[in-house]
């Protein structure tokens, strides 16, 4: 039987252009371009888990949850009860996107019996299947949604399984309004405190809100999410979900905040098919990231041109790495240290948003994983557009020949998980890229 080595390196010499030497000593590898995955973290689908079966790749998943649920006694927060809800076959390996809200029309008020009973004020109305809908500007109301907030982030703003985070709470399905019945809904100066806190509360995710008015328009670090994309993701209409971004000058948040959104709900197939160049277009303007919890993922198609619009609208959906060339030295030094240039493209609409650990490592001969470095470069910075790195690594390895591997380390799962559209073997998540020979 072959080894493990000259295995790999038949299938780097069919994936990737011959191994050349540029000067002495001096390795320069070109991986050939490939088809983006369609399941990579952080992006593409997020479907609910609770709505039918799943049809397309995705790795996100979507809850809503009522604040009562969270919290059934002042001050006694049941997330460990919610996150078992969490353990169905659908979000087996998947982040999460939450949003946590009080007034869902059609649905029992997710407003806890505790505020009720402390005065907390609620009105009837019959718009969107009916409802009641809180004194968003109740005092104890406010004070309580802060101190929800506060506990949310003690909790998961470190929790690497969350991807995103909606603001919610507010309005209708948390969707900060209350059309139309207007008169229900929040003050800006509530609208600001809960603003406020949840920037206190969340300083390491990427959370959103749905609308860029008032006090969230005045901010450069939130993102935003669209609910119903592509249909008024820009209508023509000054209430548009970009003409709300351009209108307070958070068009260009999506360079460090995260864009998302839902379709139109029931729609995948219109904006799939007949429509699919507007949801294109929109999907490039808004920046987006992501779509859920509704989403063609849901709808079950063998619709050819359904299946590749879908790929393709994930493929450039957020990132999207491509590696150019790596160039590195062949041979290290006596002492094990060597150099690696990098170069690639972010062919997505957006960044990934967060500091993943960029590695470097090295397999052996039989497959097996001998050791990773860490690199100080940033993957926030690769953002659309061509992108370069460089850095020089000791490996403090026995002498030998060792096939070299890049890996984007997703910290809830403590392994590479974020895979390069190109046609390279994957061990492991690590993308083998080329060989090099370490000398003492």
């Amino acid at each position: 039987m072959r080894n493990w080595y000259s295995i790999m390196s038949a299938a780097v010499m069919v994936a990737i252009v011959p191994l050349a030497q540029v000067k002495s000593q001096e390795v320069l590898v070109k991986p050939l371009p490939g088809p983006g995955p369609i399941d990579n973290p952080l992006k593409g689908w997020c479907p609910y888990t609770d709505a039918g079966e799943i049809h397309q790749p995705y790795s996100m998943v979507y809850f809503y949850v009522p604040w009562s649920q969270l919290e059934p006694k002042q001050g006694d927060y049941q997330f460990e009860e919610w996150e078992a809800t969490w353990n169905v076959a659908a979000a087996e390996g998947k982040h999460v996107i939450f949003r946590v809200y009080i007034d869902y029309p059609g649905q029992p008020s997710g407003l806890p019996d505790w505020l009720r009973q402390a005065g907390v004020k609620e009105t009837h109305y019959d718009a969107h299947g009916g409802g009641q809908s809180p004194d968003y500007n109740n005092s104890q109301m406010v004070r309580a949604m802060e101190d929800l907030i506060a506990a949310l982030g003690a909790r998961y703003n470190k929790h690497p399984r969350i991807a995103f985070i909606q603001l919610g709470l507010l309005g209708f399905w948390g969707e900060w309004h209350t059309w139309p019945r207007d008169e229900m809904y929040a003050s800006p100066q509530t609208e600001q405190r809960v603003i406020d806190a949840y920037r206190r509360a969340f300083p390491d995710k990427s959370l959103m809100v749905r609308y860029a008015r008032d006090y969230a328009g005045q901010q450069a670090w939130i993102g935003f999410h669209d609910d119903m994309f592509p249909e008024d993701t820009d209508n023509g209409k000054d209430w548009s979900f970009l003409a709300g971004l351009q209108q307070t000058g958070r068009s260009a948040n999506w360079k460090s905040a995260v864009v998302g959104g839902e379709m139109v709900p029931n729609q995948a197939k219109l904006w799939l098919g007949q429509e699919y160049s507007t949801s294109m277009t929109m999907l490039q303007r808004a920046h987006f990231t992501w779509v859920g919890p509704y989403c063609p993922a849901l709808e079950e198609s063998d619709d050819a041109e359904f299946l590749q619009h879908s790929q393709e609208l994930v493929r450039k959906m957020g990132y999207q790495f491509q590696i150019g060339e790596v160039r590195h030295d062949g041979v290290s030094t006596a002492d094990g240290t060597f150099n690696i240039w990098l170069k690639g493209e972010n062919q997505g609409v957006a960044p990934f948003y967060y500091p993943w650990s960029i590695e470097w490592a090295l397999f052996d001969g039989n497959n097996d994983f001998v050791t990773s470095k860490k690199t100080a470069w940033d993957v926030r910075n690769w953002k659309p557009g061509q992108f370069s790195e460089s850095v020089e690594l000791s490996f403090n390895v026995p002498a030998g020949k060792y096939q070299l591997a890049l890996g984007i380390r997703d910290p809830w799962k403590d392994r590479p998980a974020i895979r390069f559209a190109n046609q390279v073997p994957v061990i492991d998540g690590w993308t083998v890229l080329s060989q090099l020979k370490i000398v003492r």
